[in-house]
């Protein structure tokens, strides 16, 4: 059973315990956890429990008033675990300039037509409340500058989250995590540094 209050951190790194970004994820949800004692971590590793792709059901099922639709006990409970959390974060590679199968596949679950968004003539309504969320993505090869390769997983998730009524996200982007020691060093003191910031600014997780 799920704690009463709980912070949901989503790992989507398949390099466990050697993973840069899940490292930092976690970080981030111990600082959070310190500051807002009523809070507990619950961690999502999707990387080594990957969500069902959609099933034939599943996306005929999405084309029906909720009330006639088929159980669909994995989707439901993604969602669920979502709903009933103060705070997202998500820590994940880039993987081939985008968003890693996984955590595809968990957006997939949780991005749901009359479930978690609502179609209107203006576009679609987020129906979640509202909450933060905090994304940390790793790259081994560089976002910016002159050999800078194109990111589609930070857009993406900029995107797709505000649909299903999550706006109020922070990023942060550690790339080139290849290049060397020294540069690995930098990004990871420059992400405890936001981190910090980021807990700081934080005044309400309820």
């Amino acid at each position: 059973m799920k704690a009463s209050a709980y912070l949901l951190h989503v790992t989507a790194s398949p390099r466990a315990e050697l993973s840069t970004s899940t490292a930092m994820g976690r970080a981030l949800t111990e600082q959070i956890t310190h500051k807002f004692r009523h809070l507990s971590v619950v961690e999502r590793d999707i990387a080594s429990h990957a969500p069902p792709m959609p099933s034939p059901q599943f996306a005929a099922d999405n084309l029906l008033p909720l009330d006639s639709r088929s159980a669909s006990a994995e989707s439901d409970a993604y969602i669920e675990e979502l709903e009933a959390a103060k705070a997202l974060v998500i820590s994940t590679p880039m993987h081939n300039f985008g968003v890693p199968a996984v955590l595809k596949a968990w957006i997939d679950q949780i991005l749901r037509p009359q479930r978690t968004f609502a179609r209107s003539s203006t576009g679609k309504q987020g129906l979640l409340a509202d909450r933060p969320v905090f994304i940390i993505v790793t790259s081994g090869g560089p976002v910016t500058g002159p050999y800078a390769q194109q990111d589609f997983l930070t857009p993406y998730l900029e995107y797709v989250l505000p649909t299903i009524g999550l706006t109020n996200i922070q990023v942060i982007r550690l790339d080139s995590m290849l290049r060397s020691p020294e540069h690995t060093a930098l990004q990871i003191e420059q992400c405890k540094a936001w981190i910090a910031g980021q807990v700081a600014n934080l005044s309400d997780v309820s």
